[in-house]
């Protein structure tokens, strides 16, 4: 699949489809070894891993995110984390997302270099947005915003689904206006699809 190359920064790579959800995936390098996070594969994606150390394994932060993990971690030969709770050796938190039967969600914050990934739980492609958001919740998350995105001094902000987004303020103001921005996301949506009858 041809892909896009994204979210460049030193230890950070990402790489996303042209498609309607543009999903994104990432590489986070620190200390020679690199983690895989929600993967799909991509010409020259194994190439670009493997020049930021060596793999350690794939994380697979939402439990519907299957996307290409498997494949990623039997081809590099490194373990499978899904939806893990903790990652012991890595510089990495997880913060709880959703935990329900039918939705199970990690966020990964990497408290040195202040980046957030996440999987569905924000976006920056149109469908998570309401106005003029650079970012947004799920709609489904907007009702109940997940307290363990909370509080975090965000710099990086890295999606599963669009670019990510070089504005830790801007989480917060999602999280914080998630409700009442229900309205405007509806109307986006409307304006975005058309009426359908």
């Amino acid at each position: 699949m041809s892909v896009r190359f994204v979210d460049e920064m030193d230890g950070v790579l990402g790489w996303i489809e042209d498609a309607r959800m543009s999903r994104t995936s990432h590489a986070l390098a620190a200390g020679g070894r690199v983690w895989i996070v929600d993967p799909i594969e991509g010409e020259e994606v194994d190439e670009r891993i493997r020049s930021l150390g060596e793999p350690s394994g794939v994380i697979q932060l939402l439990d519907r995110h299957e996307r290409d993990c498997e494949s990623f971690a039997n081809r590099l030969g490194v373990p499978l984390h899904v939806v893990p709770r903790s990652l012991p050796g890595s510089p990495f938190e997880l913060r709880p997302v959703v935990r329900l039967r039918v939705w199970r969600e990690v966020a990964l914050w990497w408290p040195e270099r202040r980046i957030l990934v996440c999987a569905d739980a924000l976006g920056t492609i149109p469908f998570f947005r309401a106005g003029d958001e650079s970012i947004g919740l799920h709609p489904l998350l907007r009702l109940l915003p997940p307290r363990g995105l909370r509080g975090l001094d965000v710099e990086h902000v890295l999606v599963g689904h669009g670019e990510g987004l070089a504005d830790g303020p801007a989480v917060e103001r999602a999280l914080a206006t998630a409700r009442r921005a229900i309205p405007r996301w509806l109307a986006g949506l409307r304006g975005a699809f058309g009426d359908q009858r």
